[in-house]
């Protein structure tokens, strides 16, 4: 899965890039619009993440290039407006979120896109760990692993987000597709129970007053 992002902040640039990395995309890194379309030009994405405020062409500019070439796009910038955001949308893009933002709800916008252009990855790994998400088959070693429904959900985030701590809250309403209620009891007896099936104890760490972190 091969991505570019074209966000002139370095920092966040190299957030995005070491996450996406971390779960398998290829990504190419660029700074300013003329060297986002001069990749465009040479080369094939299966996603963009689309900065406005760039140097020498802006976002809006390159939504006009991007949009015939039938390429998913993230609209990531600090600009807030509705006349923004419509204009954005208006011009192509996927999705529009506004700086700062949080990297755990990237990465979901991101799968949702992907999955509605039927280009999400099919197939995650950690170390000897695999998970067929089109089968919803995990193996590990070679292995079957026979996880609940939850179980498998709250692997499949844990290993999307790797290294990355995930608030208790987060993993309850994403998994369990409803509001937290304060009570943590089914959500650490999962995780109890992914660290025995997986032999994950060392890996899955809990992180004081935050929620669980997968370590790899």
């Amino acid at each position: 899965m091969k991505v570019l992002i074209a966000e002139d902040d370095i920092a966040i640039n190299d957030l995005i890039r070491m996450n996406l990395h971390d779960i398998g995309f290829i990504c190419s890194c660029v700074f300013d619009g003329l060297a986002a379309a001069d990749l465009l030009e040479r080369d094939s994405f299966d996603l963009v993440l689309l900065d406005i405020m760039l140097p020498d062409e802006n976002g809006f500019e390159l939504l006009e290039y991007i949009r015939p070439l039938g390429i998913p796009v993230i609209i990531i910038t600090a600009r807030s407006s509705l006349t923004d955001k419509v204009k954005g949308l208006k011009l192509g893009a996927d999705d529009y979120i506004v700086k700062p933002f949080s990297i755990v709800e990237l990465m979901a916008r991101i799968e949702a896109i992907l999955r509605r252009y039927n280009k999400d990855q099919r197939v995650l790994v950690v170390e000897d760990l695999e998970i067929n998400t089109a089968s919803r088959l995990v193996t590990k070693g070679g292995v079957p692993v026979e996880l609940t429904l939850k179980e498998y959900e709250l692997l499949v985030m844990l290993v999307r987000n790797k290294n990355i701590a995930l608030f208790r809250e987060t993993l309850f309403e994403r998994v369990w597709d409803s509001d937290f209620m304060g009570n943590t009891r089914t959500l650490d007896l999962h995780i109890q129970r992914l660290r025995r099936k997986l032999g994950w104890e060392d890996k899955i760490r809990t992180v004081y007053k935050v929620g669980y972190r997968l370590e790899v």
